[in-house]
C-alpha cells in the first residue's frame, strides 16, 4: 500500500493531506525520513509522523454535521474558533472534515476518519454534485442570469462547469455543482450581478440534512456510507 493511502486509512488525515505532510518531510518509514509519494509500505512498518507512531487503522466512522455560521471547516483553529470536528461526539477517533464550508457558510459537512473515501468525494474527477440555497440581493434573478450559471461563468481561476439552477423565489437560488472550489457559489453569484446574502449547503451527493437541527451531528449508518462509496463509482 502506498504511504499516502496507508496514512489515510490509519486516520492521519485525507491523502491529499498525507501527501503535504511526506513532502515536508515529517513522516518516517522504518526510522528513515521519506519524501517519496510513491513509497510503499510493507505489513510490520513502524510509520511515524512527527514521531508519533501510527498505528492501525481505526474503524471507519462518518458522520453527517448541519454546521452553523461562525463555525470553521477544519479539525483545529490555532485562534480559537468553534470547529465543525468539535460539534461530533467523536469517541477519540482522529476526525477531520470532507472539503471546506467558509465560516458564513451553513449547512450540511461530513467528517470522517476514512481518508480514501473523503480524497474520492471531493476530488474534481469524481464530480459528486453538492446542492446549496442562496438568497442573493441585487434585485429579483433574471432568466439571463439563470442561463449564464447554468452554462458556466468566468470566474479569476477559470470558467465554471454547467451547474443545475432553478429559482426557488425572486431572490433564492437552489444551485448543484459538481465542483468545490473556494467560495465557488458566492463568487458565481456576484458574476452575474447578485451578492448572496445567505448561503446553506442542503445535499451531499446522496445525503440530505434532513431535520437535523443547526449545530448537531449523526453518525451515518452503513447504508448511507455505502450510498456514498457508489456515488463516486467505489466498491
Amino acid at each position: 500500500m502506498r504511504l499516502a493511502k496507508y496514512l489515510a486509512h490509519a486516520g492521519v488525515a485525507s491523502r491529499r493531506a498525507a501527501e503535504d505532510l511526506i513532502r515536508a518531510g515529517r513522516v518516517t518509514v522504518d526510522g528513515e525520513v521519506v519524501s517519496d509519494l510513491g513509497r510503499q509500505v510493507s505489513d510490520g512498518a513502524e510509520v511515524r509522523v512527527d514521531g508519533a507512531v501510527v498505528t492501525g487503522a481505526e474503524e471507519p466512522v462518518v458522520w453527517l454535521v448541519n454546521k452553523p455560521e461562525g463555525v470553521v471547516s477544519t479539525a483545529r483553529d490555532t485562534h480559537g474558533r468553534p470547529t465543525v470536528v468539535s460539534l461530533v461526539p467523536a469517541g477519540g477517533a482522529r476526525l477531520y472534515p470532507v472539503g471546506r464550508l467558509d465560516a458564513g457558510t451553513t449547512g450540511l459537512i461530513l467528517v470522517t476518519n476514512d481518508g480514501e473515501l473523503a480524497h474520492r468525494l471531493t476530488h474534481p474527477s469524481f464530480e459528486v454534485p453538492r446542492t446549496y440555497v442562496a438568497r442573493v440581493g441585487g434585485g429579483p434573478v433574471s432568466d439571463d442570469a439563470l442561463r449564464s450559471l447554468r452554462s458556466g461563468v468566468d470566474l479569476d481561476d477559470g470558467r465554471t462547469s454547467p451547474a443545475r439552477v432553478r429559482r426557488l423565489g425572486p431572490d433564492e437560488l437552489e444551485l448543484v455543482l459538481h465542483e468545490g472550489r473556494k467560495r465557488q457559489v458566492r463568487r458565481m453569484c456576484e458574476a452575474v450581478g447578485h451578492r448572496v446574502v445567505a448561503l446553506r449547503r442542503v445535499a451531499f451527493g446522496p445525503l440530505s440534512l434532513g431535520r437535523l437541527r443547526v449545530g448537531a451531528a449523526r453518525r451515518l449508518a452503513p447504508a448511507e456510507v455505502e450510498a456514498l462509496r457508489r456515488e463516486n463509482g467505489e466498491r
